[in-house]
């Protein structure tokens, strides 16, 4: 395995190509302040006046003002053609957590693409969108949201599982990307509670509830943070 680019004992920040307000981008770098760019990331990066740590790509979308603004020094190459951007980022950092921003709301094969990679995760890395925050659920997890609070599960494989806390609960359910999916579930009263059969499951609940998602999966944020 190839050292990491990019570590932090804390969170890093990954910013994509797609659109990102600053509103976001504030959210995710108050509780993950080191930021690393994935390609044309760095532009966004460049537009909300953050220069980023790293960026990380094949290097085929970024422009060039933001090359000569960020200078060589700033800029790692994977060349490679077999995996995507955000791939070729999260396998170069090393962190505590990753959020990640600007990879969804754009194009409809890349949002995919990232979901595909988040299912294969087995880091804390959580996709943040205008609404959302998603993640790939560890086998159990216990999460301690708002009654009420929209709770949505799509499968990206086969999986079943067993659940207190929601509504609809999900015991003797067989999930699969092409069958029964989970979406628009409920909180109801205690803490949401999940034990899966296996991985494949993304879990959807409102931004607003990212502190709880990192407190579940026991990402805590810390200021200690290197490059390479």
């Amino acid at each position: 395995m190839n050292p990491a680019i990019v570590q932090s004992s804390g969170g890093i920040t990954l910013v994509g190509g797609a659109p990102v307000t600053g509103a976001l981008f504030r959210f995710a770098t108050q509780r993950a302040p080191l930021v690393v760019a994935a390609d044309g990331g760095a532009d966004r990066c460049l537009a909300l006046g953050v220069r980023p740590e790293m960026v990380i790509g094949d290097m085929d979308s970024i422009s060039a003002a933001a090359r000569a603004a960020l200078g060589p020094d700033r800029l790692h190459l994977i060349a490679e053609q077999e995996t995507t951007d955000f791939e070729k980022a999260l396998a170069a950092v090393q962190a505590g957590f990753v959020l990640a921003v600007g990879f969804a709301g754009a194009r409809i094969d890349h949002g995919l693409a990232v979901l595909g990679t988040l299912a294969r995760q087995r880091r804390t890395c959580i996709l943040l969108g205008p609404q959302d925050a998603v993640f790939h659920l560890p086998q159990s997890i216990v999460l301690h949201l708002r009654r009420g609070d929209r709770f949505s599960l799509f499968p990206m494989q086969r999986v079943t599982g067993t659940s207190t806390g929601l509504d609809w609960p999900i015991d003797g359910l067989e999930f699969s990307p092409t069958g029964r999916i989970g979406t628009s579930n409920r909180v109801s009263l205690g803490p949401v509670r999940l034990r899966m059969s296996g991985p494949g499951m993304l879990c959807i609940v409102p931004r607003r509830r990212l502190d709880q998602v990192l407190a579940a999966l026991g990402a805590v944020p810390r200021a200690e943070t290197r490059s390479r």
